[in-house]
């Protein structure tokens, strides 16, 4: 490692603990819905559950604890230069494994997951049962978690890109293979695109592509015109529609709006808390969340570096920014020629697309289907992310070999 890698703990000032214990203590909570069902999330976290949880907060949770289980994991931070942005202070987790030749791994979270998520998943990947072996590089990508926030206009998806990139090259790593979900679907396909001779292949858990069409995809767009949709792909129509007619709403306020939601993020933990925790609930299948897993979750937003508001913005800039730069949504729903690529549909996604849809992203070497799982696949179902990066990466895999021993790891 360069000497300009650090190690990194974590250790939020005691007057910043202090200051969200007061601020809990005067929370004012919404009015109860009279309704039959009380207990419904339809409208949003319902009243008598964002008391309970918030009381819980307040009295019961013990935020050094979670420090700590969190200080565990082999932390570091180390300025990377981002062209026209400057230096950023990028917080990252990094477990190498003993195994020589050993493949490394870039895992990429999105909003409002963070590192955290990579945790359940780094016992199984050190290799030493066998199986292939990751160095795995967990991020926190800028505006989140514990790395710099970009208070400037025009930081999209390419500079994520690029900061993820530079930082796998600081480490040494001049090829390497991605892992991720929500955004780190769009920055690793961003990487995909910009650095191909790098990225060698990358699996995803959020599949966003559109019907294949006859002037790039002819044989798929055949195939979709005459092979009837599985029970699954059906089943996934129907999420996908629920989720754009009765869960998009935050994602277009985000896009649009994101210092409005921002100053009540900011401001509110009790805001943030009910802005994250709807999610969590809505978005995986019927996980069952303890009060210290999603206060865990929502406190690494409120003790962010650069505060909680500042993750919201990368909505606005991916919708905005990119058109400058080339790095659109449509381009990126749209096939990338040289990295390879695996899939995983889980039922409880927030977008669930048939296969043929999919095979339209790139060179698909796996897809895999799930009967159980949801949009925060490393947290909620690890084991199936662990199964589809082994079939990916075992001797005989497709991707075996992909990335060549010859990078001293």
């Amino acid at each position: 490692m360069s000497d300009q890698v650090q190690p990194y703990t974590i250790t939020v000032p005691d007057e910043d603990v202090q200051d969200l214990k007061q601020r809990l203590q005067l929370a004012k909570f919404p009015s109860q819905l009279e309704s039959p069902d009380q207990d419904s999330w339809d409208f949003g976290v319902p009243a008598s559950e964002v008391q309970r949880i918030v009381n819980y907060w307040k009295d019961s949770f013990d935020w050094r604890k979670a420090e700590s289980r969190l200080n565990e994991r082999p932390q570091f931070h180390t300025d990377i230069e981002v062209d026209g942005f400057g230096q950023l202070d990028i917080h990252f987790i990094h477990q190498t494994s003993p195994v020589k030749g050993a493949i490394p791994l870039l895992f990429c979270h999105g909003w409002p997951g963070s590192f955290i998520e990579v945790t359940k998943l780094l016992s199984k990947l050190k290799g030493d049962d066998g199986n292939p072996a990751f160095h795995v590089v967990a991020p926190s990508i800028p505006n989140f978690g514990f790395s710099s926030g970009v208070n400037r206009r025009g930081f999209g998806l390419g500079q994520y890109a690029e900061t993820l990139h530079k930082l796998m090259l600081k480490l040494g790593y001049d090829r390497y293979v991605t892992q991720g979900g929500d955004w780190g679907f769009w920055i690793t396909r961003s990487i995909g695109l910009l650095y191909p001779e790098h990225c060698k292949a990358s699996h995803v858990n959020m599949i966003v592509a559109r019907p294949p069409q006859w002037n790039t995809s002819p044989f798929l767009a055949l195939q979709h015109v005459f092979t009837p949709y599985s029970t699954r792909e059906r089943e996934g129509r129907k999420r996908s529609e629920w989720f754009d007619q009765e869960g998009y709403g935050y994602n277009m306020l985000q896009s649009t709006k994101p210092q409005t939601i921002g100053t009540a993020l900011a401001d509110s933990p009790v805001a943030l808390l009910t802005w994250i925790y709807e999610k969590l609930h809505d978005w995986t299948d019927s996980y069952p969340w303890t009060d210290d897993e999603v206060l865990t979750w929502v406190s690494i937003y409120w003790f962010s570096k650069a505060g909680p508001d500042a993750s919201v913005r990368i909505y606005y800039e991916a919708l905005h920014a990119e058109s400058v730069s080339g790095i659109t949504y449509d381009r990126l729903r749209s096939y990338i020629p040289e990295v390879k690529l695996g899939l995983v549909h889980l039922p409880r996604e927030i977008s669930v697309v048939p296969s043929t849809w999919a095979a339209a992203l790139g060179p698909v070497v796996r897809q895999s289907e799930h009967t159980h799982g949801g949009h925060f696949a490393a947290w909620e179902v690890p084991d199936a992310i662990i199964k589809d990066l082994r079939a990916m990466f075992s001797e005989g895999g497709p991707c075996y070999g992909v990335v060549p021993n010859r990078n001293g790891y």
